[in-house]
């Protein structure tokens, strides 16, 4: 910063004092001795994983977690009380599993000389073709367990401690702990133990690797030494800063074609080939979890294979639906290019049995209930931004309670190049919808105005409105199916839904710009409409949440960034987790 421009009397020829410049190197000294310092500690704004340069570089998953305990306790205050139940008995049982069983507490025995976060990485199945040196013989049970490994990073703050916790490790209630050496590296391995045996060994002095079998921890040494490991899989140095966050509760990585190639080998469910090579174009998918007051906040990047031919199309022009529905809408789902966004579906989809409906399905089912052709009469005028919104109705006293809200559907008529409108198109395409609607489904396709705006109604032959369709702002077509609320979005309302506050506290200002966003008045939902099941203890999780959020954009031509906001209730009267039982053994 430029020094203020104040005028002061000088004395010409007089040299700067000594005092004077002694003092501003000892300034400028201390100064560069506190950046030094706050530099080679660990950075406020984390934008690397834990213990990346250990764990092997076709590692399946790895997370990183924070051993800050205040954050683990902020945590456990979201929710309700039976979130915080579930939560505990999960924290419950990997504190026992790895510390308590084995005779370890987390406050004495880890915390006085363990860094801020510990990473856990699962691995795939060793596939290297040439041997691997053997040093110590191995049992079918080290076999079994080296089909999925994990290995565990835990930095260190302070070597002799951890020093001596590894050199008089807590005695085993089964089997012994043996000593051997693998490329220099000294580990301390447990033999004849039933289930699960450990590895452990400390590298450079800088980080304790712990290890579910002998193998794991020989292919974790290969790949810090060989400089093998996941910071130089193709894309994640260059894709994992972009989620950096201050203080972060938690990081993950996941490797998309590792996953897809043990989804493929799997009995149950096997992967087709083709699906599998889809997948091969992606590479990663990385995330950075952060606490807020109100709620978790999810920083996103998913990242192509540098190998792939694919390449993403950098079009972030979204952001304005929010701004033409109303205050009380309850969903709202937006994107930049519907047509784009359908020709990426229809790549990661075309033959995949895991996709929600097979593109071939829908093309077929518009074709046969509509004569559209999808591709050529829709989707070829739908370059612009588009939404979908449920929007709840007003009852009105004496009318029938038919649909409690109405499903509305916006998509602007564009070339997708910021050129001329496709309204011409668009108004074809739907005036043989209508044909449709009035010859094969008998409706009544009648015109009509809404606060002086012309409208078309679709009755159906039951005499009830079903769907209505017109214009907004020019060249932005929109149809309304369910309950009659053309109302609240002809004229553009004057408190929409980006006014409110849970919208603009709920749903991520970043990225910007956007090529899509999401918001989900979670609590008025459920309150007012029965969900289906997707997932275990849906009730319990929607329970414990007020809103979701999301904001997407291209990064660029390998990269999408997604931020995700969950708004969370809080346990008012937070209870303490339940001390460990099993006591502690003693040390040999």
């Amino acid at each position: 910063m430029a020094p203020p421009l104040v005028s002061v009397p000088m004395k010409k020829n007089k040299k700067p004092s000594l005092v004077l410049t002694l003092s501003a190197a000892g300034l400028l000294i201390g100064a560069g001795s506190i950046a030094y310092w706050l530099l080679s500690q660990r950075q406020p704004l984390s934008g690397e994983l834990v213990g990346a340069n250990i764990i092997p570089g076709d590692a399946l998953f790895a997370v990183s977690l924070t051993t800050d305990p205040q954050q683990w306790q902020k945590l456990r205050q979201f929710g309700t009380k039976e979130t915080q139940v579930e939560l505990d008995k999960n924290l419950v049982q990997l504190r026992d599993r790895f510390l308590t069983n084995n005779g370890y507490n987390f406050q004495k025995d880890v915390a006085p000389w363990v860094g801020d976060d510990v990473t856990i990485a699962f691995l795939a199945p060793d596939t290297a073709s040439k041997p691997a040196p053997k040093p110590v013989a191995t049992t079918d049970e080290d076999t079994a367990n080296d089909q999925q490994s994990m290995v565990i990073v835990l930095p260190v703050k302070d070597p002799e401690i951890a020093k001596n916790i590894l050199a008089r490790p807590k005695t085993l209630k089964q089997g012994k702990w043996i000593d051997r050496t693998y490329q220099g590296i000294a580990i301390k391995q447990s033999q004849g133990q039933a289930g699960e045996n450990f590895s452990a060994a400390l590298l450079d002095e800088r980080f304790l690797v712990i290890t579910d079998s002998p193998k794991a921890t020989e292919r974790a040494i290969d790949a810090y030494k060989n400089k093998t490991s996941l910071t130089t899989t193709g894309g994640f140095a260059e894709n994992f800063p972009k989620i950096a966050n201050y203080q972060p509760f938690a990081q993950f990585y996941v490797n998309v074609p590792t996953a897809a190639k043990i989804a493929a080998a799997s009995p149950n469910r096997p992967l087709p080939a083709q699906v599998l090579a889809q997948l091969q174009n992606n590479q990663g998918l990385a995330g950075t979890m952060t606490l807020e007051p109100e709620g978790i906040r999810f920083k996103g990047v998913s990242w192509l294979n540098p190998n792939s031919q694919r390449v993403l199309a950098v079009e972030n022009k979204a952001g304005k639906m929010q701004s033409r529905v109303p205050a009380e809408t309850l969903m709202m789902l937006s994107g930049g290019n519907l047509q784009r966004l359908w020709g990426d579906y229809v790549l990661t989809s075309q033959g995949n049995p895991l996709s929600p409906i097979a593109p071939e399905q829908i093309r077929g089912g518009i074709k046969s209930l509509t004569n559209l052709d999808l591709d050529k009469d829709l989707l070829d005028w739908m370059k612009g931004e588009f939404s979908l919104s449920v929007i709840p109705t007003t009852p009105k006293q004496g009318s029938p309670d038919d649909f409690r809200a109405g499903l509305v559907f916006m998509v602007q008529a564009s070339d997708g190049n910021g050129g001329q409108s496709l309204r011409q198109s668009a108004e074809a395409s739907i005036k043989q919808l209508d044909e449709v609607m009035r010859n094969q489904y008998q409706f009544q396709v009648q015109s009509a105005k809404v606060a002086g705006q012309p409208v078309v109604n679709w009755v159906s032959p039951y005499g009830t409105l079903t769907a209505t369709h017109g214009w907004l702002d020019g060249d932005v077509a929109f149809l309304v199916v369910g309950a009659p609320i053309t109302d609240k979005i002809v004229p553009q309302p004057n408190n929409t839904l980006a006014s409110t506050l849970p919208f603009q506290q709920t749903v991520p200002t970043d990225p910007n710009p956007t090529n899509g966003q999401f918001f989900l008045d979670v609590e008025r939902t459920v309150k007012n409409f029965p969900l289906p099941t997707l997932i275990p203890n849906q009730e319990t999780l929607l329970d414990a949440t007020r809103s979701i959020g999301m904001t997407s954009a291209v990064s660029d031509s390998r990269s999408n960034r997604y931020d995700f906001f969950i708004a969370l209730k809080k346990v008012r009267n937070l209870t303490a987790l339940p001390s460990p039982t099993t006591p502690s053994t003693t040390s040999p």
